[in-house]
């Protein structure tokens, strides 16, 4: 009876693990869905002014909302449009311009101008400037930790040289520390964005997977 029972439990386990990764995975979509919808919800700010948006011609809230979301859609993918455009250099710097007069919010636009900037930025060979990099607490030989170079360019701290890198978390690494490491701290993680995220949302179960296992 007790190997009955302790033959079921392994195999209740062994599926428990195997399911394991689906629901990490499903919980983390679902998460996502449900701060999209309490943003940009019917129920939001936002939703509220896409009702208002599309509600001219109904008297339904949801297709008013919906009318208002193909609004809002159509209307982005026209700007896009327009800024592949040679209209783009004038647009943007008429554009900046105006935002640039206007107290306080010029500040929190020109934050915010520069964060998406510095994330779309390429360097000479196509590659995205924010890069994985390994930090070395401690020095060569001391704790490692995998991060995101926000700049290759290094500031000076204290007479001495830092380089700026972003700690995600896990298992959902959109948030983290910003952290000033010195320069001899950090190199180079011959990792893909792919591959660092895997690493972070599986909470390192599928670091092997990328960084490869010890020889034996």
């Amino acid at each position: 009876m007790k190997t009955t029972a302790r033959h079921a439990l392994r195999i209740f386990l062994t599926g428990l693990l195997a399911a394991l990764p689906l629901a990490a995975t499903v919980l983390i979509f679902v998460w996502g869905a449900r701060v999209l919808y309490a943003w940009l919800g019917p129920g939001s700010f936002v939703g509220g002014m896409l009702i208002a948006l599309g509600l001219g011609g109904t008297g339904s809230e949801v297709v008013g909302y919906l009318l208002g979301l193909g609004i809002v859609v159509l209307a982005i993918f026209a700007l896009g449009l327009l800024v592949q455009t040679r209209l783009r250099g004038g647009l943007a710097r008429a554009f900046n311009s105006v935002m640039q007069r206007i107290p306080l919010v010029r500040n929190v636009y020109d934050l915010i101008r520069k964060f998406v900037d510095l994330v779309a930025q390429r360097d000479a060979s196509g590659a995205r400037s924010m890069s994985p990099v390994w930090l070395r607490f401690g020095g060569p030989g001391g704790a490692m930790v995998l991060g995101l170079l926000s700049s290759p360019e290094p500031v000076m701290v204290g007479g001495h040289t830092y380089l700026a890198v972003l700690v995600p978390t896990a298992p959902l690494p959109v948030g983290g520390g910003l952290i000033f490491v010195p320069t001899d701290w950090v190199t180079p993680a011959e990792l893909g964005m792919e591959a660092l995220t895997s690493i972070y949302v599986s909470m390192g179960v599928t670091a092997h997977q990328h960084l490869g296992r010890p020889p034996g």
